[in-house]
């Protein structure tokens, strides 16, 4: 029987990433960052990366890396999602890094788990694992087109761009011209990428490369979710404590009590999900069935919590300066990336062959 508990070597991880968030990824610093012109908080990233060699744990030791599985993945995520913290993890420790893997790019591979360069998947974000993607032009060894909704590409150095013979291509950055698109979650941005004549090396075939990509990135979002709908939920529960209205706690109030109680269910039916989701992609046993289940519950887990925890805040919650508006920005930005509820729902009714409606 697979055990989803928390194993000592994951709490302890789980500590570590959290002790290194509160120093990097306080709420005013990313609240600031993301009225810059750099959302991106490069010193937490090469803190995760290179400190603590976070970028390499989906990489075998053989070829650079951690050799660490998805269970250890997802407890950084839970982590990451708690501070929403602006780093580009998820794109390039795991969307990039598995379609690597997936193609035996030892050098390339090697390179991001040190940190030493950052990748991204030039596949818009709202796809999921087994859908359709815009690809680009390959003639004469050089690659023309344009690809847009691309996450995180402002901060990539290597750029994996599917192209319409089949293959999955590395580009280089300074090769390609990114521009930024206005994006609703400003922690993890959208870029438009644009091809006209760069040089690129083909890596592999591209469909593997990308299903196996988009679906480690669809199930390691789950524990993103979960971490940002526990920090919700926790924080106000602290706050309902704290507030007072005619003179006694606003949490003592017996519907707000109901409406906080439901939402722990909530959570922590995700969180045994986002678990199961995890421990499939590392162990391959019925993995597609674990992340279709996880995605088709995480979306409205995350936004509900991040919603609630507006409204109950009420005044402050509304203001620029509370970083909720943070939570609910990312949370409605995840529930359409790597595929929507309603697509992994589809995609789960087919797995298990039930009849969709």
């Amino acid at each position: 029987m697979t055990d989803l508990l928390y194993s000592e070597e994951e709490d302890a991880l789980r500590s570590a990433v959290r002790d290194l968030l509160a120093d990097h990824c306080d709420a005013p610093g990313v609240i600031a960052r993301t009225e810059s012109d750099a959302p991106h908080d490069m010193a937490a990233w090469k803190a995760l990366a290179d400190g603590m060699g976070l970028a390499g744990l989906l990489v075998p030791e053989a070829q650079g890396g951690q050799g660490a599985t998805h269970r250890e993945v997802a407890v950084v995520m839970e982590e990451l999602g708690r501070a929403v913290a602006p780093v580009p993890y998820l794109t390039s420790a795991v969307v990039a890094t598995e379609a690597l893997l997936a193609c035996g790019t030892e050098d390339l591979l090697a390179e991001l788990a040190s940190g030493r360069r950052i990748g991204a998947l030039a596949v818009s974000l709202h796809v999921a694992a087994g859908g359709a993607y815009k690809v680009v032009r390959h003639e004469d060894g050089s690659l023309h087109g344009e690809l847009t909704g691309i996450a995180d590409a402002v901060a990539a150095d290597v750029l994996l761009i599917p192209a319409d013979d089949g293959g999955l291509y590395a580009v280089d950055a300074s090769s390609a011209t990114v521009t930024p698109q206005v994006s609703l979650d400003l922690t993890r941005p959208l870029a438009t990428v644009t091809l006209d004549g760069a040089p690129g090396r083909l890596l592999g075939d591209a469909e593997p490369a990308v299903r196996r990509a988009l679906r480690s990135g669809a199930g390691l979002l789950a524990s993103e979710q979960l971490g940002l709908a526990e920090w919700t939920l926790t924080e106000t529960v602290r706050y309902l404590k704290e507030r007072k209205q005619f003179n006694r706690s606003v949490g003592g109030f017996q519907a707000l009590k109901h409406r906080l109680a439901q939402l722990w269910l909530e959570v922590v039916n995700l969180r045994a999900a986002a678990r199961n989701a995890a421990d499939a992609l590392a162990t391959g046993e019925e993995a597609d069935v674990a992340v279709a289940v996880a995605q088709a519950y995480a979306a409205s887990v995350a936004v509900h919590a991040a919603e609630e925890a507006l409204q109950l805040h009420a005044g402050i919650g509304m203001t620029w300066e509370h970083p909720i508006h943070l939570y609910l920005k990312r949370a409605k930005a995840d529930s359409i990336a790597y595929g929507t509820a309603g697509a992994h729902r589809a995609a789960l009714a087919e797995l298990v062959d039930l009849q969709a409606p």
